[in-house]
């Protein structure tokens, strides 16, 4: 067989090539410029509100849990919190939970995305999400909070398998990373908006007002995107599909379309990439209110600005990461070099994060020089993350990009499950081991990426193989 060097070119393979008639394209693919290309920022307006309140939903929880300490997750007043070892676990268990459903719920939702569209798919998706994150008002104990995180994760996985098929539905390839940024800097100003929020809620109605506050404004987008003419203005607009690839759609479904995927190296990069950098998000979403409380004693309502300063950073990375590849394509580039030059700045820049522990014994009283460093380190994964999450629409068609998302959605939440388990045994003990391997995951994961994919970008019509032999 032939040795393919494109990782997209398995995909391609048997299929026509770019030039095929225009019945060869789904109903609504078009490769024509859209007529009023304005339209496609307000689809990310929207994919960038429900970022944030994804986000918001997931959060509200390691902001409200110095109030569980003692009811729910088993702490014992006057010990030591490096020797909490029951609530340490107990709190792991719950954060496990999520991961765990949000992984599986990666690969049941990307495909059913793929196959009812993006609009269906993700208005389930949002509200499955959205009254999973209500429930939460109703738990009484350790074991409900894991049922509630549960279901919260097994529809908050639909999230970016839309958004990114959306992506790859209406914007070219030198604006996908940039508009990838800036729907995927909605994270950040979810920590714009909770730590002020939560704690105002939460003292004066409860910490069970908290979860229904930001579970209806699930509710809320998901009225406005069902209102939304999304297919429509698609049709109407001639789209700009997938237009840089010059690829011909394939039709594929199921069992077929797994086997295809299986045997592209790009998938691997892909997944192993998210497997491998993802924990360190989590471990950043879940553990930072924690880290900042156990070191230094900042509470519910003193850790509204670290973390303000430290998403703000991050959305500034989220922005500069997507525009640095598009510039660079933009400036005669090519898509692998100037995806991977980012992905190579951003992966340089987490590095200093191994540093935090050594903060808290240099300035005991002084969170902000980890602060700083745990910023920065935030800041390069939103970059990181904006241009990774590109890679799969340039490698793979617009009708397969959810599927490919959330098979490599579902390896980061594996990963981060396994590095909630190291983080929940062994992080109060000893911190400089897990934020080592938090800085060290990036640079390995480019290594192996490029070593996977040596060349990233659409093959050109000759170098798709129309037959092995």
């Amino acid at each position: 067989m032939r040795d393919l060097r494109s990782s997209g070119d398995l995909c391609l393979m048997s299929f026509a090539s770019s030039d095929a008639s225009p019945d060869a394209y789904p109903a609504g693919f078009t490769t024509e410029a859209p007529k009023k290309p304005g339209m496609r920022w307000v689809v990310c307006l929207l994919l960038f509100l429900a970022t944030t309140i994804n986000y918001m939903d997931r959060s509200v929880l390691s902001l409200v849990e110095p109030l569980l300490h003692v009811p729910f997750m088993g702490w014992i007043p006057g010990v030591n919190f490096k020797y909490q070892v029951v609530y340490h676990l107990n709190y792991g268990h719950i954060v496990e939970c999520f991961q765990i459903a949000y992984a599986v719920g990666f690969l049941v939702a990307a495909p059913f995305i793929d196959k009812l569209g993006t609009k269906v798919g993700y208005a389930i998706a949002i509200g499955v999400w959205a009254i999973s994150s209500l429930s939460h008002a109703l738990v009484g104990s350790v074991l409900g909070f894991c049922i509630a995180r549960s279901f919260l994760g097994l529809g908050e996985s639909g999230n970016f398998p839309a958004a990114i098929k959306a992506t790859s539905e209406w914007f070219p390839s030198d604006e996908r990373a940039l508009s990838i940024g800036i729907f995927n800097s909605g994270a950040n100003a979810a920590f714009f908006i909770v730590p002020a929020l939560v704690p105002l809620v939460t003292l004066r109605y409860g910490w069970r007002a908290a979860f229904l506050c930001t579970g209806s404004m699930g509710l809320c987008w998901l009225i406005v995107w069902l209102l939304f003419p999304y297919n429509r203005l698609r049709r109407n607009l001639a789209t700009t599909t997938q237009q840089n690839l010059r690829r011909v759609v394939p039709d594929v479904r199921g069992l077929a379309l797994y086997k295809i995927l299986f045997r592209t190296r790009g998938l691997y990069a892909f997944s192993i990439a998210k497997g491998l950098t993802d924990p360190v998000w989590w471990f950043y979403l879940f553990y930072l209110p924690m880290f900042l409380n156990d070191n230094y004693g900042l509470g519910v309502s003193q850790v509204y600005w670290p973390i303000v300063v430290v998403y703000a950073v991050s959305s500034v990375g989220s922005f500069f990461g997507g525009w640095l590849s598009g510039m660079r394509i933009k400036r005669g580039h090519t898509v692998n070099s100037g995806r991977k030059f980012a992905l190579l700045v951003t992966s340089v820049c987490v590095l200093p994060i191994m540093l935090v522990p050594h903060m808290h014994v240099l300035f005991p009283h002084n969170a902000w020089p980890a602060i700083g460093l745990v910023a920065l380190a935030a800041a390069a994964h939103q970059g990181w993350s904006a241009n990774l999450f590109t890679t799969p629409t340039d490698m793979f068609p617009s009708t397969s990009v959810s599927t490919v998302v959330g098979l490599g959605g579902a390896a980061g939440s594996i990963g981060g499950f396994i590095f909630t388990i190291i983080v929940s045994h062994y992080f109060a003990l000893h911190p400089l081991v897990i934020f080592t391997l938090a800085g060290c995951a990036y640079v390995a994961a480019l290594i192996i990426f490029q070593l996977l994919v040596p060349r990233l970008g659409a093959p050109t019509t000759s170098d798709i193989p129309l037959s092995t032999t």
